[in-house]
């Protein structure tokens, strides 16, 4: 992908695809990006509305289409789905979902036959199964948005336990489904080299279960917290969508916490859950596998038996 031309397209123009378009042209990350929605008005609206910013950002091409305008993309993201209401799981957007990822992806298929695939419908992890079942892609160019917004939100609140710290100088990662089966990896939490108990030592705070536990479950259920409140998340997703993107596009050989296809890591295989990979230009250049105590090891082997049901029980 050649950085004096890039392409984009994303399919889905709703808050989240909307978003996405929009903090793209502010990054300046391509030089051209096609919105497709059912909803042609819609995108259109949408298109035109960035637009309109063009002279305060940098130089970007925005404009709505059809899937034949998407044709020859570098990188396409497909945020086209049902949204999740108020009470539900992203798991049970399973059905509702699936059949516009089938359309999607084969669409996507047929016009850009060497694109990267970037899924961040929900649920991530089995629609990016399904999109990687329907394009015949390898593996290694459909990639889930996965947890790297749920470790953004992780790094936040951890940033908060240890007064306010720059959370870009805390790494850590929630590994497992995008969902309710997330965990955090404890294990490899570092602040300026330290573990997370040495540095609450030389912070001086008090971190001990109750409080890993209050993190863990803000970080799980911080999506429900937002759609209760204003009925949608699309602000952070579009952060760490675009971020996704321009380590892809830029050939960062950057860590993030993707949802990506295990062939054995862990000893499992044949499902999409986030792990830490390093993302380039051809996609999933490498699949990191630290060594994980046996909780969290155990953690990560539940995550994955429940996404392998729900994908069979989608059939």
């Amino acid at each position: 992908m050649p950085q004096t031309s890039i392409k984009i397209s994303v399919v889905g123009a709703g808050f989240v695809g909307a978003t996405i378009a929009y903090t793209l042209v502010l990054r300046g990350i391509a030089s051209d990006i096609v919105l497709v929605d059912v909803n042609r008005d819609r995108a259109e609206g949408e298109a035109m509305d960035i637009a309109h910013g063009a002279p305060f950002a940098k130089v970007s091409a925005i404009r709505a289409g059809g899937y034949p305008d998407t044709a020859g993309s570098d990188l396409v993201i497909i945020t086209a789905g049902t949204n999740q209401q108020p009470g539900e799981t992203r798991l049970d957007l399973i059905s509702r979902n699936a059949a516009i990822m089938r359309d999607a992806a084969g669409q996507i298929a047929q016009h850009s036959p060497d694109t990267i695939l970037l899924v961040v419908a929900n649920p991530v992890d089995v629609m990016s199964l399904v999109a990687r079942e329907v394009t015949g892609f390898p593996a290694a160019r459909v990639i889930g948005s996965g947890t790297v917004l749920d470790s953004s939100r992780f790094r936040y609140l951890l940033s908060l336990e240890f007064g306010g710290l720059d959370p870009r100088n805390i790494h850590g990662y929630i590994l497992g489904e995008h969902g309710d089966s997330e965990f955090p990896a404890w294990s490899l939490v570092n602040v300026a080299g330290m573990g997370v108990d040495e540095a609450a030592r030389v912070f001086g705070v008090t971190f001990d279960a109750a409080c890993r536990d209050r993190i863990a479950v803000a970080t799980r259920d911080a999506a429900y917290a937002i759609i209760q409140r204003k009925k949608a998340t699309y602000y952070g997703i579009g952060l760490s969508a675009t971020r996704i993107v321009e380590a892809l596009v830029r050939d960062e050989h950057s860590i993030m916490s993707c949802s990506t296809y295990l062939t054995g890591q862990y000893g499992l295989e044949d499902v999409y859950l986030s792990l830490p990979v390093v993302l380039g230009q051809q996609g999933v250049e490498r699949i990191l596998t630290p060594d994980l105590p046996p909780d969290e090891l155990a953690l990560l082997e539940q995550s994955a038996a429940l996404l392998k049901a729900a994908k069979q029980g989608l059939g």
